[in-house]
């Protein structure tokens, strides 16, 4: 019976892989293929802590890992995401942002980091432990802060996996989450001390339950109903481990080789090597001889020396070694310069193309997870805050609410390869009028109000000193000609050929 199974399977197999999925068939070539079904948070819930720990481990110990993450943080948050009011007010909007920028100083419970540091060790969180707890905790006014609030960060430790349960009120709890009937998140089952320090202290093993508006949990989620987040390095983990063995067994083996001069062959063993007396010997009897610059070698008749000829790691180790950085970038969504540091071969495309698809994927972090689960949310709660506290006199603040929390965040602008071509080309696409001078500003990380006012007291501090300098658009054009000065209303006429002083610069 088996056999004429066999034989019907081989007749009609074409057939059917004819109309299928090869991916989903059972070939011999597929059969060792076993995947599962789980879903996300049943993996998660499974593997996430034993992910996390060998996530921060490799990082600790391993030149590209820490350098990985040290690049995507240095991108994605640099010298720190900002915010701007849009308060249409803009006596409100600057005192707003005098404000803001005074409590930046404050922001952390700690004390260590102003907010911008904050956003720095959220993201450098989300990379290694695949996500972070940010408490909102609110202050007395007398503990006399700018606004009464503060931010602490706490490590997915905190937030037990193991924590699930069905509660009376119909509530449940998944990995530490309690949502409500129809999956709002209503409260967060956190731990009074981390369950990894060594000192344990009396509140070991206590849990909080902190309500939901209090707590911003930062991760990127990979899958719809993902309730947690995984580390970023989960994916090329074995890979890094085995490839950092790898290279450490090559360097020890050269290291080895590198020691062992040479070998002395004689015809005696017992008689002490190179023709010394009593020679030093180790724990196993092998002789210690060494030989020093300038030393006359004479051997007992009979002996010879064989000097050692260590072979080398091979002309395919460099090609091997980066071809699998390559892999490990491309899991990190990083570039292989980033990742090593290595620009052999990098001309300006090249760099150019490589770092204008890693941009796209940082500014969608930095939009979808740094502003939108972390900024915008600290960004309302500092808000009410300074308004509860009397800091804003805000009397019209139920009324125009979202002219107060209405902010844009902007991240540091891009450093390219030759910003000299980028900034023509965005002088072109101004006057072409492709695109306003204000986006310009912002896109650059800095207020197109502020800007301005400071080229107007600019312009106004030069002209009281008598100053003419070759950057005013006023008085001088781009090839240096010295432009007329012009009357109200009228445009600056440009004067044929050069004035004295750049006759004298010439």
């Amino acid at each position: 019976m088996g056999y004429w199974r066999n034989v019907l399977r081989a007749a009609f197999a074409p057939l059917i892989r004819a109309g299928g999925y090869e991916a989903a068939s059972t070939s011999w070539r597929l059969r060792g293929w076993n995947a599962g079904n789980e879903g996300v948070n049943t993996l998660i819930r499974a593997g996430g802590d034993a992910l996390r720990r060998r996530s921060r481990d490799i990082v600790r110990r391993n030149a590209w890992a820490a350098n990985a993450v040290a690049s995507f943080v240095g991108n994605a948050v640099g010298t720190g995401i900002k915010p701007q009011s849009k308060h249409p007010d803009p006596s409100v909007k600057r005192r707003l942002q005098e404000l803001w920028l005074r409590w930046t100083d404050e922001a952390d419970a700690h004390g260590l980091m102003d907010f911008y540091g904050l956003q720095s060790l959220v993201c450098r969180a989300v990379i290694e432990g695949g996500e972070c707890i940010v408490r909102l905790r609110k202050r007395r006014p007398e503990d006399g802060l700018t606004v009464p609030l503060q931010l602490q960060l706490l490590e997915p430790e905190h937030l037990p996996l193991g924590k699930n349960e069905d509660l009376p009120n119909g509530n449940v709890i998944r990995d530490g989450i309690e949502f409500d009937q129809i999956g709002r998140r209503v409260a967060y089952y956190l731990l009074r001390e981390h369950p990894g320090e060594r000192v344990m202290l009396s509140a070991a093993g206590d849990i909080a339950r902190v309500p939901a508006d209090q707590v911003l949990h930062v991760y990127l989620p990979k899958r719809p109903g993902q309730h947690r987040g995984e580390p970023w390095l989960a994916q090329v983990l074995v890979k890094l481990h085995e490839l950092d063995e790898y290279d450490d067994a090559e360097l020890k083996r050269k290291n080895i080789a590198a020691h062992i001069t040479g070998f002395l062959i004689s015809p005696n063993p017992q008689d002490s090597p190179l023709g010394a007396e009593g020679a030093e010997t180790d724990e196993t009897g092998a002789a210690l001889e060494g030989v020093e610059p300038g030393t006359f070698l004479k051997l007992d008749p009979g002996e010879d020396v064989k000097f050692a000829e260590p072979t080398d790691v091979g002309g395919m180790y460099s090609e091997f070694m980066r071809t699998q950085l390559r892999a490990i970038a491309a899991g990190l969504g990083i570039t292989y310069e980033q990742l090593t540091g290595d620009l052999t071969g990098v001309n300006y495309s090249s760099i150019r193309a490589g770092l204008l698809e890693f941009r796209r994927r940082c500014e969608q972090f930095q939009h979808q997870v740094l502003v939108y689960q972390f900024c915008l949310p600290v960004w309302r709660a500092w808000i009410e805050q300074a308004v509860l506290a009397g800091v804003i006199r805000a009397r019209d603040f139920e009324r125009q609410r979202d002219a107060y929390l209405d902010v844009e965040w902007r991240p540091p602008s891009w450093a390219w390869v030759d910003p000299l071509k980028d900034m023509n080309a965005e002088i072109a696409a101004v006057r072409a009028g492709f695109k306003p001078r204000s986006a310009v500003i912002n896109e650059m990380g800095y207020d197109e109000e502020a800007v301005d006012l400071q080229i107007a007291a600019d312009n106004a501090r030069a002209d009281a000193l008598g100053l003419t300098l070759d950057s005013d658009p006023r008085k001088t054009r781009s090839n240096g000609q010295r432009q007329k000065p012009a009357s109200p209303g009228e445009q600056a006429v440009p004067v044929d050929g050069l004035d004295e002083q750049q006759e004298l610069i010439q």
